[in-house]
């Protein structure tokens, strides 16, 4: 899917580039893209895949990652049933997922490089994605989000009242998409078109489950459990961060927008998170006698060969979408679907936002931007787009990092229900709002 889909994007690009007189725009978006690829994404996504990558390294020596994966085990084991239970994946798969939901982006996308490198090891057929890859994209791209901060942020900026009024609707919104992708993905694996090689011959047998992968022979026994004095060492620094969490909720957050008890405690997760476990693991692994130092560097070895590798599919993917951009794909696309949406009741002014949605963050940040400036930050229609903002991703772009990282080729049904999950949080966007805030 990926193949045709990179392919029209670009042919499309050139042939409304000519009949709009857009060529040299064309030119210049494509070389911006390949510049921003490198530079501005996959150079400073190499350091904190390294970084996150080490300290994820820690947390599985220590004996964290496997605990955390078992406590969960009976909703990851209905989710990804060919993962076998006590594999890293479940762990590396859970942190992306929790980074996701508070926010951390700059943590989830390292995390989830990771996951999927994991799922890899399990994956019979290289170059194709396994039906635990296209879930756990789906998920990736229709994951629930507490604190939606892009959105609130902008609206507080163009001096909202209440910009943190779509704090409860982002939420709604994402559980719809996110039941929605979990359908999509569990559905479309079954069709004819997404069957893995060898399953056409005989769908109703289903492959044997994969081997469990022990892991590293360093990691294959638990570390020793820690003493009197390293558990007392361990619950001074809990209650330190504990003082300060307190301390936050009471003072509020350097920055952060005022709202209710809710947000307020949600600004405080994302204040004291990255210091938290950037201190938590390493502390963690130490006390339980892992040489942390030297741990981390080889975790952080393997993070660099993997960021390292999206380079190639994140220029291809990056450059497709600004030349299309650039040719006034977008536009047209608003053109012939207004029609449509207009009458699913998606106002005229959001269509661009919500078709750039899948191809492009940045761009949709700035379409909403522009939307919450011609309407004000309190109308329905801002309201609705910041809703969507926090409530959807961008697929393609999650495509052609997560499954670079590991060299997959076919998609399968990834990116399918990755964009039904991105619809299905567009349309709750604007039905939860018409209803929460009626027609102001």
């Amino acid at each position: 899917m990926l193949n045709y889909l990179w392919l029209g994007l670009v042919l499309l690009a050139v042939v409304l580039g000519g009949l709009n007189q857009r060529l040299p725009q064309i030119t210049d978006a494509a070389f911006d893209a390949a510049k921003t690829a490198v530079m501005t994404i996959a150079l400073p996504l190499i350091g904190l895949t390294a970084l996150w990558l080490g300290v994820m390294r820690l947390a599985e020596q220590a004996g964290m990652v496997r605990a955390l994966a078992r406590a969960l085990r009976p909703a990851l084991r209905w989710l990804f049933p060919e993962v076998p239970a006590h594999h890293p994946a479940m762990g590396s798969m859970l942190m992306n997922l929790a980074a996701n939901m508070i926010g951390l982006t700059n943590a989830a996308t390292p995390l989830g490089l990771r996951a999927m490198n994991d799922l890899e090891k399990l994956n019979r057929h290289p170059g194709t994605a396994t039906n635990a890859m296209c879930t756990f994209l789906a998920l990736n791209t229709s994951s629930v989000q507490l604190l939606p901060t892009t959105a609130i942020g902008i609206l507080a900026a163009a001096g909202g009242q209440q910009p943190t009024a779509i704090v409860g609707t982002a939420l709604l919104a994402t559980l719809c998409s996110t039941a929605a992708g979990i359908l999509a993905v569990k559905s479309l694996q079954n069709l004819r078109w997404f069957r893995l090689p060898g399953e056409a011959l005989a769908p109703a047998a289903a492959p044997p489950p994969p081997a469990a992968d022990p892991g590293p022979p360093e990691a294959a026994e638990a570390p020793a459990p820690p003493g009197r004095w390293p558990r007392l060492i361990f619950a001074v620094f809990l209650g330190f961060f504990a003082w300060l969490f307190g301390r936050s909720l009471a003072e509020g957050s350097p920055g952060a927008v005022e709202g209710n008890g809710f947000v307020r405690v949600m600004n405080a997760v994302s204040l004291l998170a990255i210091p938290f476990f950037l201190a938590f693991f390493p502390l963690y692994a130490a006390l339980r006698r892992v040489p942390v130092y030297e741990q981390f560097v080889e975790g952080a070895k393997e993070g660099f060969h993997v960021a390292v590798r999206i380079i190639p599919y994140l220029v291809a993917m990056l450059v497709a979408v600004g030349m299309f951009r650039a040719a006034g794909g977008i536009e047209l696309l608003a053109r012939g679907l207004a029609p449509l949406l207009g009458w699913a009741g998606v106002p005229a002014d959001l269509l661009p936002m919500v078709l750039m949605r899948p191809l492009s963050g940045g761009a949709t940040i700035g379409l909403f931007s522009e939307l919450v400036s011609a309407h004000g930050p309190d109308s329905l229609v801002s309201r609705m787009g910041a809703t969507v903002l926090g409530s959807t991703e961008t697929t393609l772009y999650v495509v052609a990092v997560y499954f670079g990282a590991v060299g997959v080729q076919r998609a399968r049904h990834a990116v399918a229900a990755g964009l039904l999950a991105d619809l299905a949080g567009v349309v709750a966007s604007v039905v939860i709002c018409r209803a929460v805030f009626g027609g102001g």
